[in-house]
């Protein structure tokens, strides 16, 4: 059995105004934000990601392309890691999408070579590893779509 509930309406010609609120309160603190807002941003080293060494590696690395697969190696997920020192040496290390790559042998010396062209670089190395193997879940999302895996 349910309970049968009734709502009771009642109409007013007029609603009281309520009264208006005053806060008293002491002169205003500065705005917390103030000196936030002022600082100036901090700057990102050169070698580190946001930095302007690494990203012209990145770029250099975007333009080096897989050639049985049209898509660059770092949107691939071929590029594990980016490592830049202070005085400009560049690490990268990277995989193939198998060891039987056709460009095994070729494609870490043109690595070397790209970055080492990149101004700011000084010194080039290229680490070549199998572990952890690649698969196609590396790729970046705009890879997938060029491939029509998304």
């Amino acid at each position: 059995m349910t309970e049968e509930r009734k709502i009771m309406v009642e109409e007013v010609e007029a609603v009281e105004t309520p009264p208006k609120v005053r806060v008293e309160e002491e002169p205003r603190q500065r705005d917390y934000l103030d000196g936030f807002l002022a600082q100036k941003p901090a700057e990102t080293p050169a070698g580190e990601p946001g930095g302007s060494l690494y990203d012209a590696i990145i770029d250099a690395l975007k333009e080096i392309y897989d050639p049985e697969i049209p898509v660059n190696i770092y949107d691939l997920g071929l590029v594990y890691g980016v490592d830049v020192t202070e005085d400009g040496h560049a690490v990268v290390t990277m995989t193939l999408t198998t060891p039987h790559c056709p460009v095994a042998e070729s494609m870490p010396g043109e690595v070397e070579l790209r970055v080492g062209a990149v101004p700011g670089v000084g010194d080039a190395q290229v680490n070549l590893v199998w572990d952890p193997p690649w698969d196609p879940q590396k790729m970046s999302d705009e890879a997938k779509l060029e491939l029509g895996m998304l």
